[in-house]
C-alpha cells in the first residue's frame, strides 16, 4: 500500500509566478496532488540502482540493434537510420536526459520497467522544481527527496564539452559554443520545460538562445535562429519519429548537418532506439534473467494478462489491456495506431487506500537523479496527476 502524507498545496497564483501554468486540468481538477508519497531511503536507493543498470542494458541493446540491423523490428523510420548510426558512433552526441517509468518499488514488490522516455520526456518541471518547492512551502526538510535533477542535468550540459572528464573542467575546454533551445509554439508546458533546460545550460556556463520550432532555420552548413545566428547545438522538444514522418526533408537535412559536423542535436538521434518500446523485447532477449524486465514480445503472448502498446506513443494513448484468454479488459484510443504493436506482461502498480495506481518516474542524466510519481487509473492517461515524494 502506498503511504501518503497530506500537505498544504501551493496556490495557483504562486505556481504561475514560478512559471507553472498548467496546474489545472481540463475538468478543473488540480494536476498537482496535495499529498506526498512517503519513500524510504532504501527504496530510493533501489530506484537509483535500477535505472543505472537499465541504462547500461539499453546501451548494450542499442549496439546489438545497430550490429544486427534490427531497425525495422523497432519501427524506426528508414530516413533516420543514418542519423542514428552517426550519433551513436561519436561521443560528442551526448544523451542529455531521459525518464524511466517503473512499477513497484514502494509496495514491497520488485521494480519493473514499463518504458523509457529517452527522447522527449516531460514532467521535468514538476520533478526538478515543483516537488522540491512543495517541501519548502510546507516547512519540511528540503533535502529529504531523491531529487538532484537540476544539478545532474546542468552537469550533463557541461559533459557536452568535457565528455568523460569531470564536469568541473568545463571552463577549461569551453570555447563559446552556443545552444539553441526550441519548442512548439503555443504549448506552454513544453515551452516552460525547454526554458527550464535553457536555464540549466546557462548555469552550466553555456551561451544560449531560444527560438520556437517554426522560426529555426536550417541548411547544409548548420542551424540558425530567426536572426541567422548559427548555433553549435540544437535542443528540440520534438520527437524524432515525428520529424521523420511529418518533416522528411528536415530529417534528411539534419543528417547532412551531422555528417558535415556543423551542429549537434539534443537529444541525439540514437535515443529513438531507446524510445521505441520494441527495445524492451530486445532487452528480454539479451538479459533474460534481469529482475527489472517484464516479458515482452512482438506477438501476443499466450495465456497471460498483458498490455498491448505501440512502438511510439505517449500519455497512455493506444494502450490495450488484454486478459489471459485474449479478451480486451480496458483500452484507450489515440493517434499512434499506425505504429507497430508490442505486447508486455501485465503488472499491477502500487495502490493507495482509494485504489489509485502509482507509476514511478525516475529521471536519468548520466545517472539516476530524481523521482516523481504519476497517479491515476489502470491506464495512466493525460489526466493522471503528479505526486511528489518525501524520504522517510
Amino acid at each position: 500500500m502506498v503511504v501518503l502524507e497530506k500537505i498544504n498545496p501551493i496556490s495557483d497564483a504562486v505556481l504561475e509566478e514560478i512559471g507553472f501554468i498548467w496546474h489545472t486540468d481540463s475538468d478543473e481538477s488540480k494536476y498537482i496532488a496535495d499529498e506526498l508519497v512517503a519513500v524510504s531511503d532504501k527504496e530510493a536507493e533501489a530506484y537509483y540502482t535500477a535505472v543505472n543498470e537499465l541504462y547500461d542494458m539499453y546501451a548494450a541493446a542499442a549496439q546489438h540493434v545497430i550490429d544486427h540491423n534490427l531497425f525495422f523490428e523497432l519501427g524506426i523510420p528508414f530516413n533516420l537510420i543514418d542519423a542514428i548510426k552517426k550519433s551513436w558512433e561519436n561521443d560528442v552526441h551526448w544523451h542529455l536526459y531521459g525518464r524511466f517509468d517503473l512499477a513497484g518499488g514502494i509496495d514491497g514488490k520488485p521494480i519493473k520497467l514499463i518504458e523509457f522516455n529517452a527522447d522527449t520526456p516531460t514532467a521535468l518541471f514538476e520533478t526538478a522544481l515543483l516537488q522540491w518547492a512543495l517541501l519548502k512551502h510546507n516547512k519540511m526538510d528540503e533535502d529529504r527527496q531523491f531529487n538532484n535533477v537540476y544539478q545532474a542535468i546542468s552537469d550533463n550540459f557541461r559533459r557536452l564539452v568535457t565528455l568523460f572528464e569531470r564536469p568541473e573542467l568545463f571552463e577549461k575546454y569551453y570555447d563559446g559554443w552556443k545552444i539553441l533551445f526550441s519548442s512548439v509554439s503555443g504549448n506552454i508546458e513544453e515551452e516552460q520545460t525547454v526554458r527550464l533546460l535553457q536555464q540549466m545550460a546557462n548555469d552550466a556556463g553555456f551561451d544560449t538562445g531560444f527560438e520556437p520550432l517554426g522560426g529555426v532555420k536550417f541548411d547544409d552548413e548548420g542551424i540558425y535562429d530567426s536572426e541567422d545566428t548559427p548555433y553549435e547545438y540544437w535542443f528540440k522538444l520534438y520527437p524524432w519519429e515525428d520529424i521523420a514522418i511529418e518533416e522528411p526533408e528536415l530529417a534528411t537535412l539534419l543528417s547532412t548537418i551531422m555528417n558535415n559536423q556543423r551542429a549537434i542535436i539534443l537529444n541525439p538521434a540514437y535515443t529513438l532506439l531507446f524510445q521505441s518500446k520494441g527495445m524492451m523485447k530486445i532487452l528480454c532477449d539479451l538479459f533474460p534473467d534481469s529482475p527489472y524486465l517484464l516479458k515482452t514480445s512482438f506477438e501476443p503472448i499466450k495465456g497471460i494478462k498483458q498490455v498491448e502498446k505501440r512502438m511510439f506513443g505517449r500519455e497512455g494513448a493506444n494502450i490495450r489491456i488484454i486478459g489471459s484468454s485474449g479478451e480486451t479488459i480496458e483500452a484507450n484510443d489515440g493517434p499512434y495506431g499506425n505504429f507497430k504493436p508490442i505486447y508486455q506482461e501485465y503488472v499491477e502498480f502500487p495502490k493507495d487506500i482509494h485504489g489509485n495506481n502509482y507509476q514511478a518516474g525516475v529521471f536519468f542524466a548520466y545517472e539516476g537523479c530524481g523521482l516523481g510519481f504519476r497517479r491515476g487509473g489502470t491506464i495512466l492517461g493525460n489526466m493522471a496527476k503528479f505526486v511528489g515524494h518525501v524520504l522517510r
